[in-house]
């Protein structure tokens, strides 16, 4: 699915809100958000899948305008993974993820079979399906909150801050899975994300936001190398000692 923004905004009383975006995705590739607190991040998230009505411009999916008649079909065809995971409590793994197929009535066999597909794809042990959320771990938890984003094999993905919650050793595996799935799976994605680190790592494109606005986009090495503003060289060097120019190919984590 491709997205494109066409002068797309919004503002808060106070607050920065989105001011106006224009922006191109291709299918197939994956777009990381970063920025500190409050740049609307997480805003912009929530305008693309329509939980959000822009003030001005247009969210276009697959060259079709979003709008509130028909947002609902259109969500049908994206898979969203919200903070925390977003599990219902009262619903087993296993619930959790075939709610939608359940409320849409689709063939049980078939929705089962998807879901042994999800498991194995996101490495989700088998006894995690019949307990509830308070019983799983933070990482067996994330991989359920995505598994039932991708059970109706949805076009594209958006995950806000997906792995923020998690401690240090889960998060890099949970990374490390991610981009296989990605490259597997070959979906548009639009990824959250405070960590600069897990940005380089995951993303084709880096959308960095500032107050608002998008300040630079580009891979890696362009962020690194020919910084736009002096707001990318201060974002970057926050997040010293890493070693921005480093290797990327094997490890989120960078020494």
């Amino acid at each position: 699915m491709t997205l494109e923004l066409r002068g797309v905004s919004k503002s808060y009383p106070g607050g920065y809100g989105v001011k106006p975006i224009d922006y191109y995705l291709d299918r197939a590739t994956t777009a990381v958000l970063i920025g500190p607190s409050g740049c609307g991040k997480s805003t912009l998230l929530r305008m693309i899948l329509g939980l959000i009505q822009p003030d001005s411009g247009s969210v276009f999916l697959d060259g079709e305008e979003l709008t509130s008649e028909n947002a609902l079909r259109i969500r049908k065809k994206v898979g969203y993974v919200v903070q925390d995971g977003g599990l219902f409590p009262h619903l087993t793994g296993r619930e959790n993820v075939l709610l939608m197929s359940r409320y849409l009535k689709r063939d049980v066999c078939q929705s089962e079979k998807r879901l042994m597909e999800l498991m194995e794809l996101t490495k989700l042990p088998p006894c995690a399906l019949d307990r509830y959320p308070a019983q799983l771990s933070g990482g067996q938890k994330q991989r359920l909150s995505l598994m039932r984003a991708l059970m109706l094999n949805p076009d594209l993905l958006l995950l806000d801050e997906p792995m923020g919650a998690l401690d240090p050793m889960i998060r890099m595996d949970l990374q490390k899975d991610l981009r296989q799935i990605f490259r597997t799976l070959k979906k548009t994605v639009i990824m959250v994300t405070h960590d600069l680190a897990e940005a380089f790592f995951l993303g084709d494109e880096i959308i960095l936001m500032h107050e608002g606005r998008v300040v630079q986009r580009g891979c890696a090495t362009d962020l690194c190398d020919a910084p736009k503003e002096d707001f990318v060289s201060q974002f970057l060097s926050a997040h010293q000692p890493l070693d921005l120019k480093g290797g990327w190919s094997e490890s989120p984590v960078v020494h």
